[in-house]
Parts: structure tokens; C-alpha cells; sequence
């Protein structure tokens, strides 16, 4: 997200906050049925929790709307509906973000899209994402240990500032998560190794190179996979 929206959104969370139960009639108000049924039926995002299926694009100007605001963050994730979840993780503060709240709302994590959009509009800028994505790819939990990999990408797409040294400390990580050949876990290691390898930096390219060229030759069937996904995006 670019820092002028950022700062704009971080604006008008000055303004009067509203309440969790006026969120939530917003959202039931913006509901699709055609979305609902399409998240499953063309995205594969199947969630155990109440959805109204509102559309990201609306989710994202309601958020632009109502600005950072990590209180009513954390309350939305509470109501256990997964839009108010999306929503969540797109009004919270990533200063104010903890390892203990990354746990608490992974634990909830049932879809790649509840994953992902957490992962790329709030977490990636925590100080604390890189000890995160070392513990999360241990975890059994196939959407947790996607998330590892969704942060990884996430933070190589976001952070500008970073040097190439956490993204290489990333490298053996993604390399012995290739062998889970769980879908959404395979295809976000893909997502990491591609993000990793598509950074402006001559260094992290040839490492991401390397470790997909190895993979690329692996006996493990999903590692194979893996490796000839990032070789199709980076050579």
C-alpha cells in the first residue's frame, strides 16, 4: 500500500470511531449472494465462519473509509465473521500488532484468503514478521504454515527498506517447506520463492534461482513442483 493512502487512511481514524454492531450492518448491508457463492465456486475460499460475502472491493472503501483503527481491528476479528475478519486486517495498526495477537488470529485462519489478505495488508509491516514466519513454518495447521509463506512474499513485495540479509535467512526455510504437498502450503512457498527472487537485487535473484533450480531437480514430488513454478516465473 502506497504511504500517501496509509497516511490518508491514518487521518480520518481521528474521526468518531464506529461500533463493532454498525460494521456489522454494513456489511450484511453489502453482502452479495453471487459473491458468497462464487468464494467458494471460483476462488476456493471456503470458511467455517459466518460470511455475508462482501465483495474486497467494497471491503477495501470501507476501509478506506473508516481508517486505521487497531480497537475496532481487533473487535471485528472477535465477531468471528469472516468479513469483519477481512476488514480487520485492513484497518489494524501494524505498530500495534503483537505476536500474541499474530497467534490469536492465525488460529482462525481456515481459508488462503483470510491468510493472505492478513498477511499482505497488515502483518508484513509488523516488526515482529520475520519471527513469525520462522515459527509459523513449523506449525502442523496448513493455512498457519501458509501464512509463513504469504508474509514472506508479502514483506519481499512491501518492504523497500529491508536488506537482503532476512530474505536470505528465509531461503532454508522455504526450502524444507517445499516438501508439504498440501496445495495452499506448496503454493505459498511458490509465492515466497518468486517474491524473494523478484526483489531489486541481483543477490537474492541468483539465490532464488539456486534454491529453485534445486528443487526444481528434486526426487519430492511437490519440492518439483515448487521449483518448476518459480523457474516458470523467474527465468
Amino acid at each position: 500500500m502506497a504511504a500517501k493512502e496509509r497516511q490518508t487512511r491514518k487521518a480520518k481514524s481521528a474521526g468518531p470511531r464506529p461500533s463493532v454492531a454498525a460494521v456489522l450492518r454494513d456489511l450484511e448491508r453489502n453482502g452479495s449472494r453471487r459473491y458468497f457463492a462464487d468464494m467458494s465456486a471460483r476462488y476456493g475460499i471456503v470458511t467455517r465462519a459466518k460470511a455475508f460475502g462482501v465483495p474486497v472491493v467494497v471491503l477495501r472503501q470501507m476501509a478506506k473509509s473508516i481508517g486505521r483503527d487497531h480497537d475496532l481491528a481487533d473487535a471485528l476479528w472477535r465477531t468471528g465473521v469472516h468479513d469483519a475478519r477481512m476488514l480487520a486486517t485492513m484497518i489494524g495498526d501494524p505498530a500495534r500488532v503483537t505476536p500474541a495477537l499474530m497467534d490469536r488470529w492465525a488460529k482462525d485462519f481456515d481459508n488462503w484468503g483470510i491468510v493472505d489478505t492478513a498477511c499482505f495488508s497488515l502483518f508484513d509491516h509488523s516488526p515482529h514478521a520475520f519471527k513469525q514466519i520462522e515459527k509459523w513454518a513449523k506449525a502442523k495447521d496448513e493455512f498457519v504454515k501458509r501464512a509463513a509463506f504469504a508474509l514472506v512474499a508479502s514483506a519481499a513485495l512491501h518492504r523497500k527498506e529491508l536488506s537482503d540479509e532476512p530474505f536470505l535467512e528465509c531461503m532454508p526455510i522455504i526450502e524444507a517447506g517445499a516438501s508439504d504437498g498440501r496445495n495452499f502450503v506448496k503454493k505459498g512457498v511458490s509465492w515466497a520463492l518468486r517474491g524473494i527472487g523478484k526483489r531489486k537485487s541481483a543477490k537474492l535473484k541468483a539465490a532464488a534461482l539456486a534454491v529453485a533450480r534445486r528443487l526444481a531437480a528434486s526426487e519430492d514430488a511437490p519440492s518439483r513442483w515448487v521449483g518448476k513454478d518459480a523457474l516458470r516465473d523467474l527465468e
